[in-house]
């Protein structure tokens, strides 16, 4: 990997601000001091949009105010992982909130049905007599079961972000700011951000005789999906994932309380590497191992034991797949040293588990520096697959160009999942480097990704002070990644490989003023970094600066990316 020190900007308008404070800002492209202070003080009333501005809303809203006064049956049908089940749970919650009974929540089976809406289920809701599907995170290419359910009586409100394909599905509306006429202001939303928008839009429209502002509460449902759907934490999704923090940290939720004790966290000090890193995997362990509703029902828990217990078992089936996984990840890598791969890596094996394979491309992402896509089959007729960027290329689009080689597919510019015929899998390799190719008709692709340190710091400034002023900075993820420096020329006064498979490695760093410091790579050994390290030695290392509380010690520590 190439890393690269930021050229070093200043800005006569942030002189007044702490040195490094500056420099992070600058870095991040705000120059201005009006942009400076929007962005270390979000503001709810500044910064979250109305909700009214998003095409279809108020179609949406009037049509689920007209379903909750008739007392229609109503079904809230949501993706089965970390972006749609809090989905569920915001609009779950919201009519529970207002004591409406006559709705069911509905997630398929990963395994069994797969991504999206299918006919099998419309065709049961229409012997049910449900009225209105309201979709989330998903809908926007299901032309054919939403036509379906159209033409059965079954008015369908769409709620969803991702891409259309072709033609919208004649759903009564839809609400997603990417569709073509929507002029939202932020079109980067999560699933279940759209979905709390349509809360909140009902909210205005009416009280239902609660306290202003009683959505919220909803808001810790949204920073989950954001920071676990890898939308950029810029503009609106930066308020939404920053007050949604502050709701999670008041730990309301039953679930949310059992799974911070299942894994050793206080809920007053979650951060956002605590959802993405240990709740997010055992929330999508509930699709990827067994049932998806145990997630959505450890969520809306409102029973101790009950929580305890679903928390308990989403933890251990979420060891379970990670062996699995680890197993996998071998297999591939085994596949992979039989031949050079080309320039977007195509592989699978009908032995492989479709459910994991997204956990599987990312590694492979990381270690082979290049778009992945890997397939499996599971039950039915058709391969299935997922698919990671390597962060220069579009995925999405590299699907779009190749589409005839696909049944089905789908996702955005990172991360996407397909299906395809028996027969066509064969072509499937050649077809994504052709279109790999034509998408770089024109550019001159980087050779090598580079990563850019932000600036130079020592061992000295590994403090408390340093740390809080980075963290004014958060939430970071997608669009505002964590500050990322270099210390040159530090002592390595130990190596220490750590866990239970020795998979973690640990440096201990010595300062000028002989202050002990530990530097902590998880999932890293010392074939990982680019120079290997040997106690004693003198490196230059590339990290972030972390706050660790684990086990009730607190430590001020360094987070290793690389050694360089």
């Amino acid at each position: 990997m190439k890393y690269i020190l930021k050229k070093e900007e200043i800005s006569d308008e942030l002189n007044d601000l702490d040195p490094l404070l500056h420099t992070l800002l600058v870095n991040r492209g705000i120059k201005e001091r009006h942009l400076a202070d929007h962005f270390l003080s979000p503001n709810y009333d500044r910064d979250v949009y109305d909700p009214y501005l998003m095409k279809d809303m108020e179609k949406a809203v009037l049509r689920i105010l007209k379903a909750i006064d008739q007392k229609e049956k109503i079904v809230i049908y949501s993706d089965y992982d970390a972006d749609g089940i809090p989905g569920a749970v915001i609009l779950h919650d919201f009519f529970k909130r207002i004591g409406y009974e006559n709705m069911e929540v509905y997630i398929p089976n990963r395994h069994d049905e797969g991504y999206g809406v299918h006919t099998e289920a419309i065709e049961e809701f229409a012997a049910r007599k449900v009225t209105l599907l309201i979709t989330i995170d998903c809908g926007t290419t299901d032309v054919s079961p939403i036509a379906l359910a159209q033409s059965l009586g079954i008015d369908v409100v769409v709620t969803d972000h991702h891409l259309s394909l072709h033609a919208l599905p004649p759903a009564y509306a839809i609400l997603n700011p990417k569709q073509e006429g929507c002029n939202y202001p932020e079109d980067m939303l999560c699933g279940a951000g759209i979905v709390f928008k349509l809360v909140q839009a009902l909210f205005l429209k009416r009280d239902f005789g609660l306290t202003k502002g009683t959505e919220k509460w909803f808001l810790d449902m949204v920073s989950i999906a954001t920071l676990s759907d890898i939308v950029p934490l810029t503009g609106e999704n930066r308020a939404l994932a920053h007050y949604g923090l502050t709701v999670l940290r008041k730990a309301r939720r039953m679930g949310i309380q059992a799974m911070c004790q299942t894994i050793n966290i206080f809920p007053a000090h979650l951060t956002e590497d605590d959802i993405t890193f240990m709740i997010t995997p055992r929330l999508n362990a509930a699709s990827r191992m067994g049932n998806p509703k145990e997630a959505f029902l450890l969520l809306t828990a409102t029973d101790k034991d009950q929580a305890s217990e679903l928390s308990s078992h989403l933890n251990t089936i979420n060891n379970e797949r990670k062996g699995i996984v680890a197993a996998l990840i071998k297999d591939i890598r085994r596949s992979l040293a039989q031949k050079e791969p080309e320039k977007i890596i195509v592989i699978g094996n009908p032995n492989w588990k479709p459910a994991l394979l997204g956990l599987a491309a990312s590694r492979i992402v990381e270690e082979y520096k290049r778009p992945v896509f890997i397939w499996g089959r599971a039950e039915g007729e058709f391969i299935k697959g997922s698919c990671r960027s390597d962060g220069l290329v579009d995925v999405s689009d590299l699907m779009t160009r190749a589409k005839e080689g696909f049944v089905k597919f789908g996702g955005h510019r990172l991360a996407g999942g397909f299906s395809v015929s028996h027969e066509e899998i064969h072509t499937l390799p050649k077809r994504l480097n052709d279109a790999y190719v034509l998408s770089l008709e024109g550019k001159t692709p980087e050779i090598l990704p580079s990563i850019e340190i932000d600036t130079v710091l020592s061992l000295d400034e590994v403090n408390q002070k340093t740390f809080n002023l980075i963290n004014s900075l958060s939430p970071f993820g997608m669009g505002n990644p964590k500050p990322l420096f270099l210390f040159e020329d530090v002592l390595l006064a130990d190596v220490i490989l750590f866990g239970k498979g020795k998979e973690h490695l640990r440096f201990t760093l010595e300062s000028s003023k002989g202050k002990k410091i530990s530097a902590i790579g998880f999932f890293m050994t010392s074939e990982d970094l680019s120079v290997l390290p040997q106690k004693g030695a003198k490196i230059n290392l590339v990290g972030t600066i972390e706050e660790s509380r684990f086990a009730g010690k607190h430590e001020i520590r360094l987070r290793i990316v690389d050694t360089v």
